[in-house]
């Protein structure tokens, strides 16, 4: 296979990963954690400590959107910034189309304008450096998407800490492959 066509289907995987985040973390909302408060989110712990002695807890669909953060940022450098607009449409409508009915605006309106806030501080810092670029419009993008989300959907903040962690645990973790894609490019650029 050449490198073209490799890199052609590296990017559409980021793509579709981006995409396929999306009804994930909606499903999982409803459906995936160790505790379903009723009429509620389904929760995971996502830090061993917090109110009370409990862990501290999160909609578990936190997880797929701290992955669609770094995704989308992986779509912009490799199908450039309009098709990561035009990813960040498609995925709002997606969220829209495929979150529960008490959910609908909470959930399109947070991705869309959190995964903004994520595109205009990537865009600037990307030629500064990858994981950089990554790390801090994920943050940014995470707490936007937390405090809308919570706020249009609960009227609550009260899952703000375990969503924020939850969030930036997903980013962290993805920091190792974002250092590598880094490094596997400079190898590319200097042979």
């Amino acid at each position: 296979m050449s490198p073209l066509a490799r890199q052609k289907i590296v990017a559409l995987a980021y793509f579709l990963g981006f995409i396929a985040c999306i009804p994930l973390a909606n499903w999982m909302i409803g459906h995936l954690g160790t505790v379903c408060v009723p009429q509620g989110p389904c929760l995971v712990p996502v830090w061993p400590w917090g109110p009370g002695g409990k862990p501290l807890m999160a909609p578990s669909g936190v997880l797929m959107i701290g992955l669609a953060l770094v995704l989308r940022d992986l779509v912009q450098r490799r199908l450039g910034r309009g098709v990561a607009l035009g990813a960040i449409v498609a995925g709002a409508a997606l969220s829209g189309a495929v979150a529960p009915p008490q959910l609908i605006v909470a959930s399109a309106t947070a991705f869309l304008l959190s995964e903004l806030a994520d595109f205009a501080v990537y865009t600037p810092l990307q030629s500064r450096g990858l994981v950089l670029a990554v790390l801090a419009s994920s943050v940014v993008g995470l707490v936007a998407d937390s405090v809308l989300f919570l706020w249009l959907a609960f009227g609550s903040l009260d899952y703000l800490a375990g969503q924020i962690l939850g969030k930036l645990w997903m980013v962290v973790l993805s920091l190792p492959f974002i250092h590598w894609i880094r490094r596997r490019e400079e190898r590319g650029l200097a042979a």
